[in-house]
């Protein structure tokens, strides 16, 4: 394809399909998108089948622009919300980035615009200063003589001096980081304004280092009452950065791979578990995450397996309590839209599993929380056999129009109803 030329775009729903001549894709290209899993590929004799999974967003590859579009559409004034919930941020975003709009990056391209917006803050704020060590040459002595390099490199001479000094500026590494996800992010996002606006945004931060070593200072990083600010510039810049996010929601998925991706299934999983951990910590219960809290498989060939725990297990016990007392709910997110749709076979197997390895015979109950953009919703199963009651399943459906603690309250409801009914003599 000639340098500048536009590429061809491709557009894939949500698990739906589309086929593409085999020569629009090279051999580096079906790598990366094997590698990456945010598309299947099956090859055919001319051409090869894609087909949309999870993962949202754009994907430059070498002759197309792959964009992948959500099943679920959420206005970009909220997603930015729901993104920030879900990385653990309770932060208000000012108008201007909620009504960011959603442009050829698709969803993923408010992550760089969050970047931004933190980034300026900090920058009008006054990026933070600190003594911060220098290796220097000078004519005088300022600090203290680097002995081995003034030996090894002048060989005795006094007329230029290695010194280590400690200088007060504004080069840490909190500004270090946002500096290097400001450049990152605006080598790949596409539209014109908002790489402008990153590019100048980030010639206010200090060189930035390269992107492994700013990783390396983002988990060595502590944080104190003088740079708590910074953590909400660093949570977007990790994500750019491709170091994780919620669940590693852009790793590896992000701008290591040439494009702009979402997975917005692993986004739905860390906002159900953040409501659901918040509803029942209100309560006086707790995420039970520890291994003698998971249903495990023992016998031939069993030692290896994987434990079996649903997204959220909570307890409403205190962790001392005698084994076989302790109450569980189950709370599983899909991200389906299971308002319109019956809860698959599956789903309803998986949830009955959780029923019988966690739950209290008298109250074998477990929820399932999908998201639903129009509105609130909610229905209950009730699986029934020859011995009468297996196990009931509550579906409820979150409204995706509003924010999410605003959304999250038929969950709080619920978990509060729960936690009312444990018997008096197992609370804490």
């Amino acid at each position: 394809m000639p340098r500048g030329a536009a590429k061809r775009e491709v557009t894939l729903d949500e698990y739906k399909s589309d086929t593409v001549p085999k020569s629009d894709l090279s051999s580096a290209d079906l790598h990366r998108l094997r590698e990456l899993k945010a598309v299947g590929v099956v090859e055919k004799q001319d051409h090869c089948v894609l087909t949309a999974r999870t993962t949202t967003g754009v994907l430059e590859l070498s002759r197309i622009r792959l964009v992948l579009r959500p099943k679920f559409p959420i206005a970009g004034k909220r997603l930015i919300d729901w993104v920030s919930y879900a990385n653990g941020q309770n932060s208000t975003i000012d108008e201007g980035l909620r009504n960011w709009p959603i442009g050829r990056d698709g969803y993923a391209g408010l992550v760089p615009a969050a970047l931004l917006y933190e980034c300026r803050l900090l920058s009008r704020r006054g990026l933070r200063r600190d003594y911060v060590r220098r290796q220097r040459v000078d004519t005088a002595l300022r600090g203290r003589l680097n002995v081995e390099a003034q030996s090894t490199r002048c060989f005795g001479a006094v007329d230029r001096l290695h010194v280590g000094t400690f200088e007060y500026e504004d080069g840490g590494w909190e500004n270090l980081v946002c500096g290097a996800a400001l450049t990152a992010a605006a080598s790949q996002v596409s539209d014109p304004l908002l790489k402008h606006q990153l590019a100048a945004t980030a010639a206010d931060f200090p060189a930035s280092p390269r992107i492994p070593d700013a990783l390396s200072l983002l988990a060595s990083g502590r944080y104190s009452v003088l740079n708590d600010h910074y953590r909400p510039a660093h949570a977007w810049a990790r994500m750019v950065l491709g170091g994780g996010g919620p669940n590693d929601l852009l790793n590896p998925y992000g701008f290591g791979a040439h494009g702009l991706l979402l997975k917005l299934d692993d986004l739905w999983e860390s906002v159900v578990q953040r409501m659901a951990v918040e509803a029942a910590a209100a309560v006086g219960g707790r995420w039970a995450r520890d291994a003698g809290h998971h249903i495990e498989t023992h016998g031939r060939h069993g030692s290896r397996a994987p434990h079996f725990p649903p997204d959220v297990l909570l307890t409403f016990d205190p962790p001392a309590a005698p084994p076989g007392t302790t109450p569980y709910l189950v709370v599983d997110a899909k991200y389906k839209n299971y308002a319109k749709k019956n809860v698959s076979r599956e789903d309803r197997h998986q949830l009955l599993t959780y029923i019988a390895g966690y739950t209290d015979p008298d109250n074998p109950l477990a929820l399932v929380v999908h998201p639903d953009p129009k509105g609130p919703s909610d229905h209950q199963l009730e699986i029934r056999g020859p011995r009468g009651l297996v196990g009931r399943i509550l579906v409820l459906g979150l409204d995706t129009r509003t924010d999410p603690k605003t959304a999250a309250e038929p969950l709080r409801k619920v978990i509060a109803d729960f936690a009312a009914s444990v018997p008096s003599a197992t609370k804490f």
